[in-house]
């Protein structure tokens, strides 16, 4: 295994990006190594890493399917559904809390 060269915070050489420059682009990285790392210190912790690609090897971001929007779609709908009551409660239920809210705090829901 070959080390790869790492740089400083924002001197990275260009025709290198982090995967999300490479998405902001419409690119991934295609099962290409790492080409690079940047590495940005911190006062307390150890640095903060991030991998760096080739652009000129990236691929363009796989289209969405009708298959793939229908699974989304399935798997948006588990997250508004209420395990209690089986209603869609309209925005995506907590994992704290792991019901609706009117299930959860069902004596503050009477008396208002």
């Amino acid at each position: 295994m070959a080390a790869v060269p790492v740089y400083p915070w924002r001197l990275a050489p260009d025709g290198l990006a982090t995967r999300r420059q490479l998405r902001a682009h419409g690119l991934r990285p295609g099962g290409q190594e790492v080409a690079a790392q940047i590495e940005r210190p911190r006062r307390r912790r150890g640095p903060l890493v991030a991998y760096l690609y080739s652009i000129e090897q990236a691929k363009p971001v796989r289209p969405m399917t009708p298959a793939k929007w229908a699974a989304l779609d399935k798997a948006n709908a588990a997250r508004r559904t209420c395990p209690e009551c089986g209603r869609d409660a309209g925005y995506v239920i907590p994992a704290s809390l792991g019901m609706c809210t009117p299930c959860a705090y069902p004596d503050e829901q009477r008396a208002a």
